[in-house]
């Protein structure tokens, strides 16, 4: 189906509108994805938005025409409307020409298979949407499973992390659980590896004796992992800071200590 919308109180404008919100996210169970590439990787993963809004007068293009058919073959919703509209709906001054609404994702441990990647990175209480993002490109990059939210994280559908995940987002196993849960499903004779970077008993991480399947884990970015999931790990290993700062970027020391596991299980 495709209709027109022009004005501000439409009640779909409103709406969509409202999935900048978490609690309105959660309650329709919808999140918004904007831009033509970010749209063109989740119908590559077998994604494609329920509804699909593009700005009028838009320039032409060979992969928004293949989206737009794709949506409308799987009885998809395509709406056309103004660039201040979609400005008010993505919420950025200069919005992308197309953005998608999409259902989102089955985010439980259980559907995880552990053993369909041999690595596998972990956050616990992340709570910035840039670093949220930046962790599902450096998965996506390094090859790995997945993603996993542990404790209060920010919302991983929020159109800021959404955005910062530059299409990884679905091209990732996302899961959001809880410490009590994670740990009992790691410890349950399946396999794998708990790793986290520490300053607690930590070997240097460059050839640290990593194994398949291994779980990178960061912490909270201005506290770091609490001592007893630091504890709980199977492996601690520190790296070199030489300069005056005592620490990386939560979402960097993942994507620095993800890419040294990564070399060591390949070797």
């Amino acid at each position: 189906m495709r209709r027109a919308i022009t004005g501000f109180s439409n009640p779909t404008v409103k709406l969509l509108r409202s999935l900048r919100e978490k609690k309105h996210r959660k309650r329709e169970g919808l999140f918004l994805a904007e831009g033509l590439r970010l749209l063109t990787d989740a119908r590559d993963m077998g994604r494609l938005p329920q509804t699909l809004v593009m700005a009028q007068g838009r320039d032409a293009h060979p992969l928004l025409d293949e989206l737009e058919a794709a949506v409308d073959a799987n009885g998809g919703e395509i709406i056309e409307t103004t660039d201040d509209i979609l400005a008010k709906i993505t919420g950025k001054d200069n919005p992308q020409a197309v953005c998608g609404v999409f259902a989102e994702f089955d985010t439980s441990l259980a559907g995880v298979d552990r053993h369909a990647a041999p690595l596998w990175l972990v956050a616990q209480a992340m709570r910035d949407p840039g670093n949220l993002g930046t962790m599902l490109r450096t998965a996506d990059a390094v090859g790995a499973g997945g993603l996993i939210l542990i404790d209060d994280c920010v919302d991983p559908f929020s159109v800021e992390a959404v955005r910062a995940s530059m299409g990884a987002i679905f091209t990732q196993h996302l899961v959001q659980t809880r410490w009590e849960e994670f740990l009992p499903w790691l410890r349950d004779g399946r396999g794998g590896q708990l790793v986290a970077a520490s300053l607690r008993e930590a070997v240097p991480y460059r050839g640290a004796p990593y194994a398949r399947p291994c779980f990178v884990m960061v912490g909270n970015e201005s506290r770091g992992l609490p001592e007893d999931y630091e504890l709980a790990c199977d492996l601690r290993v520190t790296m070199p800071m030489k300069g005056r700062a005592d620490s990386l970027n939560a979402a960097v020391a993942g994507a620095v200590l993800a890419y040294e596991v990564l070399a060591c299980l390949e070797g």
